[in-house]
This record gives C-alpha cells, sequence and structure tokens, in this order.
C-alpha cells in the first residue's frame, strides 16, 4: 500500500504537529493503543496529498489481535482511509475492530460514506479519535455506526490526532486557512541586514525544514513589498528527505501575492504559472492595467476589502477566501514584516515558525514583524512555546497566541473539499 510503513507488526511513530515540532497535546483524551499510533503514523503519511480532504489513518484489527488492514487518505476523489484498509482486509473485516483518526465520514461526495462501508464489511467496532466538526459529518457518522448496532468509542487518542489535524480542524469550525507565519531571522530578532541582504541568515538545515513547511502548506503568501525586493519562486525544493518525511506534495502550493494597489509586475518566476499556479489578490484600488498582465501570465486575479484603516488587504478576509474557493487548508505566510504584523494584530496567526540564527545584525537591521509594538510589558501579547528543534546551527521555534481575541465563527466547509 501506498506509505506502507513495513512489516505490520511494527507500530509507526506519530507523525509531526501542524507546526513540524513535538509539541504537547492540548487536547483531553485516552491515550493512544498501538493500533491508534499505527493509524496516526499512517494518517501523517497523507498530509501532503489530501487537502482539502483531512489526512486519515485507519488501521483494522481482527478478533484475534492481528492487524487485518490498513489505510489513509488519497488525493482528492479517491478513496479514504476506511476504504483502503477494509480493501486490504477483505473478509477478515468481519467482526473485526477499526482504528480511525476522525470521525467516518457519513455523505456522499465523490466517494461513497465510509461509515455505511464499514456496517457493510461487518465491522463489529469502531474507535474514533475525534468527532469530525464538518457540518455534513458531526457526529453523523458516529451516529450512522451505533444505529446499526456497531460499538463506538470516541477519544482514544484524542490529543495526538487533534495536533496532527490542527488545521483541519480550525479551517473547518473558522471558515479560514489555518495562517502559520514563518521567519528566519537573526538571534536578536533580524530578517536582514542593514543594506538588505538576507542570503543566507540561517544554514542549509534549516532552509530545508522550511521547504517541507511549504510541501505541508497548500498555498504560500507574500506582500507585495516581499515580492518586489526577493522575486520568490515559492515553490517546493530541497526537501530534507529521510524515512520521516512523506516526500514531495501532490500538487504545488498556490503562490499568494498580496497587493493592494498593483505594484507588481507580472515578472519573474511568480509570473511563471507552469511551476505553479499564482493568485493576485488586490483590492479596487488595484492597477487595472498590471493586473490584467497577470491575466494574461496565467494567474488568477480576486478583489478583496482593504484592510483595517485603508492599508494593505484585509487579512481575515484573505484566510476565509483561501479556505472557501482554494480549498487551502493551511496557509505559510512567509513574509514581510508588515504582513506578519497585520496578522499578528488581528489575532489571525495561529502558529508561528521561527528559524533563529546564531547571528546579531543590529539595530540597523530589519525587523522580523511591523508592528509598532505594545507600550509596556504588561500590554504585550503573550506567546505559547510549543518546541524547540535544533536544526545544524539553528534553532527552530514553534509558538502559537496564548490566548484568542475573536471566536470561533461557524463551521462551514471549503468549497473543494472533495469526500
Amino acid at each position: 500500500m501506498p506509505g506502507d510503513t513495513g512489516d505490520p507488526g511494527e507500530v509507526g511513530e506519530v507523525g509531526e504537529t501542524p507546526g513540524g515540532g513535538a509539541a504537547a497535546s492540548r487536547v483531553a483524551g485516552d491515550p493512544p493503543t498501538d493500533p491508534m499510533r499505527r493509524a496516526l503514523a499512517r494518517a501523517a503519511t497523507a498530509r501532503r496529498r489530501s487537502a482539502p480532504n483531512p489526512w486519515v489513518g485507519c488501521v483494522i484489527v481482527g478478533p484475534d489481535g492481528v492487524v487485518v488492514g490498513e489505510g489513509a487518505t488519497a488525493v482528492p476523489g479517491g478513496p479514504h482511509a476506511e476504504i483502503e484498509a477494509l480493501r486490504e482486509a477483505g473478509e477478515r473485516a468481519r467482526g473485526a475492530t477499526a482504528y480511525v483518526t476522525l470521525e467516518p465520514c457519513a455523505h456522499r461526495g465523490r466517494t461513497g460514506p465510509c461509515a455505511g462501508a464499514l456496517v457493510d464489511a461487518g465491522i463489529a467496532r469502531v474507535v474514533s479519535a475525534l468527532e469530525d466538526p464538518d457540518p455534513r459529518v458531526a457526529g453523523r457518522g458516529h451516529g450512522w455506526l451505533r444505529a446499526e448496532g456497531v460499538e463506538v468509542d470516541v477519544g482514544v487518542g484524542a490529543g495526538e490526532a487533534a495536533d496532527l489535524l490542527a488545521p483541519y480542524l480550525h479551517q473547518r469550525r473558522t471558515g479560514r486557512a489555518f495562517a502559520v507565519l514563518k521567519t528566519a531571522a537573526s538571534l536578536d530578532g533580524r530578517t536582514a541586514a542593514a543594506d538588505g541582504s538576507s542570503r543566507w541568515i540561517t544554514g542549509p538545515d534549516a532552509r530545508a525544514d522550511a521547504h517541507a513547511l511549504r510541501a505541508d502548506s497548500q498555498a504560500v503568501v507574500v506582500g507585495s513589498g516581499t515580492a518586489l525586493a526577493d522575486r520568490p519562486s515559492l515553490t517546493v525544493r530541497d526537501l530534507p528527505g529521510g524515512a520521516d518525511d512523506p516526500g514531495p506534495p501532490a500538487r504545488p502550493a498556490l503562490r499568494v501575492v498580496l497587493d493592494a494597489r498593483g505594484r507588481v509586475p507580472a515578472e519573474g518566476p511568480l509570473s511563471d504559472t507552469g511551476i505553479a499556479p499564482t493568485l493576485v489578490v488586490t483590492t479596487e484600488a488595484g492597477d487595472a492595467r498590471r493586473l490584467d498582465e497577470w491575466r494574461a501570465a496565467g494567474a488568477t486575479v480576486e478583489v478583496a476589502p482593504p484592510g483595517p484603516g485603508g492599508v494593505g488587504v484585509d487579512p481575515a478576509e484573505v484566510l476565509a477566501l483561501l479556505a472557501r474557493d482554494h480549498g487551502v487548508v493551511q496557509a505559510l505566510v512567509e513574509g514581510g514584516a508588515r504582513l506578519h504584523g497585520s496578522l499578528l494584530t488581528a489575532g489571525l496567526a495561529d502558529r508561528l515558525v521561527a528559524y533563529v540564527a546564531p547571528l546579531v545584525l543590529g539595530e540597523r537591521g530589519r525587523a522580523v514583524f511591523g508592528v509598532p509594538g505594545p507600550d509596556s510589558i504588561e500590554a504585550a501579547r503573550p506567546l505559547r512555546l510549543l518546541s524547540v528543534v535544533p536544526l545544524g546551527r539553528d534553532v527552530r521555534l514553534d509558538l502559537e497566541p496564548d490566548s484568542r481575541e475573536h471566536p470561533d465563527g461557524p463551521p462551514r466547509p471549503g468549497r473543494e473539499e472533495a469526500a
């Protein structure tokens, strides 16, 4: 099977958290059993191919305790994890227990409902880590199984599953893409020297890890200043490799340029839509001629409201647009400082990944975040440190806001979710 970890008796390690570190679980639930750990490991192998669907793993264990089938979510339109596992198990699924990292779906999209398939196969018990917040599921899958006499246990491995699926759960609950802010900076928080040079602040190990972050994301976002200054390609290259790396994504991430005034010309790597799709998000004030040039190059151009105070593009609307119209579950925001600052100020930064290099660039260097900052320590917005990972000479810090200033909106599916 795709992504098979080897001998059926060996249970793989749980996949990385959404920020890629070994963050502690923050969702209550029972500890994962060995079959659930195996299902979580299988789910992690599907992360770069399943979006906008959730990356799910399933392991089927026969009455004698032997694993008879396992699977992970395929590309959109392909079989879900439960279907893959049932195909491998065949008749041995009758009377068995299915361990799944997310509630089986109960609706028909491009594929049939997994809850019905489990019932038809004669599964006697389903152990599910989490309820799916997608309103088309939201307990209906578990309810279907129980109504057909299948024993259902929910919550085993819930914490680990919630960490693994954090971007998907957030997108379904809020209607916004999960925003990961990525920075690479010196020890004193500078992204470039006084002359603007920044290649390379971090070493090759950190840069390869950052490409893995791109591979885990469905969109890579930059502001107009970064697009003009760096002429980036925003593609996935130089992945770390190794046994734990799932490999390149099934399709290239959407490259997103936020350009409120239409300043960025349609030239350079971002205009080459043959290597990856490009989306330019502007406002009504955008230069029409320049935006037409982007359309002629094959890019998509969308108009959004201006940001607070009429500055930039509204970041909340951008994240909603990416989730709703482009099937983006996780958006990696790579800069620049003003864009990072606007997301932080608006309370829209869901995760921060900071690569810190052992350099000091001084007060003339360029700051990581383009925000005025608080007047006092008491007014500073706290962050929670999730993990610290050495990468060669550099260090990767994963953080998240310690509290949110905005409530989660109602759950709603993305347009391209393909069951």
